[in-house]
């Protein structure tokens, strides 16, 4: 991509498509070529009077930040900021970056555990779920690790039932000698109301890695 050229001409709302396709291609290629100055005029749309421009905007974004992280973790605040927004497609687009981001800057997650939560647990399930990335994701930096499985536990106790395993599931790697016992309690409490089998099963199989914990 040329310094001349306008990232916003390749979005799908100005090529006349309501696919997600050239969204995701213009992540690949923004990645592949380390284009800073596209991701600054992507970062201002998030911005832009047009919806379908703001939504095509974040959604490069957040494709930009599984790919290449590190590109985008400064923007973290931007991010941060649109957690509270009234565009619901904006609040967890913006999770959605958050969760990709997590390593790279980790401290400053961490600062913003109360924001990410708040937005969780008023947000849709995409928003729940990215927010659980994130919390797991802390409870990969020893420093953080306590305070990130205590939310994490929480998200699984109050989980629906729906996201329940996959919530147990991405607790259950960080589960030590200390917190075995309650989290076994926490998973067998809630075990009841599940009652999809293939649902049950994948919470047994949690129970069960988490029983071979030394």
């Amino acid at each position: 991509m040329s310094e001349h050229t306008n990232v916003l001409d390749k979005l799908a709302c100005a090529l006349g498509r309501r696919d997600e396709v050239p969204n995701q291609e213009l992540a690949r290629d923004i990645a592949t070529k380390r284009d800073k100055e596209a991701v600054k005029q992507l970062v201002a749309a998030v911005g832009h009077k047009d919806r379908n421009v703001q939504s095509d905007s974040i959604k490069v974004l957040y494709e930009l930040a599984e790919l290449q992280p590190a590109m985008v973790a400064r923007y973290y605040e931007t991010f941060l900021v649109l957690l509270s927004s009234k565009n619901n497609r904006m609040q967890w687009g913006a999770m959605c970056a958050l969760s990709a981001i997590t390593q790279e800057v980790p401290a400053e997650m961490y600062a913003a555990l109360p924001r990410i939560m708040k937005a969780a647990d008023n947000g849709s399930v995409i928003t729940r779920d990215h927010a659980v990335r994130v919390l797991a994701k802390l409870c990969s930096v020893a420093k953080y690790k306590a305070d990130a499985f205590e939310l994490l536990c929480e998200q699984v106790l109050r989980a629906p039932v729906n996201q329940l395993p996959s919530y147990a599931e991405s607790a259950a790697p960080h589960v030590d000698t200390k917190s075995k016992a309650a989290f076994l309690e926490l998973i067998n409490t809630r075990l009841s109301e599940v009652e999809l089998e293939s649902k049950r099963k994948r919470l047994l199989r949690v129970m069960k890695m988490v029983n071979k914990v030394k």
